[in-house]
């Protein structure tokens, strides 16, 4: 399994503190009991998932400049037309994805084309799937613009309650490529795409959608 390279360095903090909580428990408590044996096992489960959690999965993705592939892995929670206040000033649909602690929390560019947007809102760090996570919670906004320049869509990164490092290393005037990477958000989050009000819609609430495999929207 390969390891995300934002996931080293907690990786290694966890297991020395890990290792330094057991170790002082056996110098407190040298006798082994069955309390020692659940202890043992709930720190080897817990370090499992954390490194689980910083997991890069090994997908293919077929290019198609027609559709609007998921950024993230996750469940759609909302689906609906609103108003994009932030870069837009327009409807737009809205297509909102929650991260849960369990899926992989890299996210990958929906469409093909430049990035010509980029801006870090801090917040504050409400469940994600609050309704009102997507525009009071830290959060980092992108917007892509198709090779054409016919089409684009605006997507956002939402810091939750347990998520509190937005991580998007990508820069405005960047060649975007369908499919690679351009962020991450750590334990359990939530991403809005922000797509054409006369956007195919391709998926339905409460799905679950796997970035890079699953085709969220067309272009009209």
């Amino acid at each position: 399994m390969k390891i995300h390279k934002e996931g080293y360095q907690i990786i290694i903090i966890i297991f020395i503190a890990l290792l330094l909580i057991l170790t002082g428990l056996n110098l407190l408590y040298p006798v082994q009991t069955i309390i020692h044996c659940i202890l043992y096992l709930s720190a080897i489960i817990f370090y499992f998932f954390v490194v689980r959690f910083f997991r890069v999965p090994e997908r293919n993705i077929i290019i198609d400049e027609n559709a609007i592939y998921a950024p993230a892995d996750g469940e759609i929670v909302v689906i609906e037309e609103v108003v994009e206040t932030e870069y837009y000033q327009e409807p737009r649909k809205q297509i909102s994805i929650f991260m849960s602690p369990l899926n992989v929390h890299i996210n990958f560019y929906p469409i093909s084309g430049v990035l010509v947007y980029k801006k870090y809102h801090p917040g504050k760090f409400l469940v994600a799937w609050h309704p009102k996570s997507s525009i009071l919670n830290e959060r980092s906004t992108l917007v892509v613009e198709s090779n054409d320049s016919k089409q684009s869509i605006l997507f956002r990164q939402i810091a939750g309650f347990v998520a509190r490092r937005i991580v998007t290393p990508v820069r405005v005037n960047d060649k975007a490529v369908q499919g690679d990477e351009f962020g991450m958000i750590k334990f359990g989050s939530r991403v809005d795409v922000f797509v054409p009000i006369d956007a195919k819609i391709n998926i339905s609430l409460g799905q679950k959608v796997t970035a890079k495999k699953t085709v969220i929207a067309y272009f009209s």
